[in-house]
């Protein structure tokens, strides 16, 4: 039997730490972001840093949507479904996705770009670069 191929094995991984990362850091109310007065949480911000710096290509400014992929707002996944299409890419109606579990800037921050989205999802976070809470 052979070995599993790399990034299998790699996005098992990061899957696995991700769901205790999670597990920790979501509330009681199931929010993964913190927004006080249009300020975002340092986790929240660096989630919508890493949106910026490659889905906004295919998803559009601040997860609104485009010609080319849809919008990530008006209808975010829940949070494993959304790691799956993140980590392992996803093919339907003629769009096709890629993965991103080999790829050191955007798959150990995951939930970060989750928890931006669910709050720009939420209306918590309104368009543009949010401001930061102080810690």
């Amino acid at each position: 039997m052979g070995s599993l191929p790399q990034t299998v094995v790699l996005a098992s991984a990061v899957l696995s730490l991700a769901a205790g990362v999670v597990a920790a850091g979501q509330d009681a109310a199931g929010k993964f972001y913190r927004v006080v007065d249009g300020k975002a949480d340092a986790r929240t911000y660096d989630g919508f840093r890493r949106y910026h710096a490659g889905c906004d290509r295919c998803h559009g400014p601040d997860g609104v949507g485009s010609t080319f992929a849809p919008s990530l707002v008006s209808r975010l996944p829940d949070i494993e479904a959304f790691r799956r299409a993140v980590l392992n890419g996803r093919a339907d109606d003629g769009s096709v996705m890629k993965g991103f579990a080999g790829d050191p800037n955007f798959a150990p921050y995951v939930d970060e770009i989750y928890a931006y989205l669910q709050a720009r999802t939420d209306g918590s976070l309104g368009r543009g670069r949010p401001g930061r809470l102080q810690p």
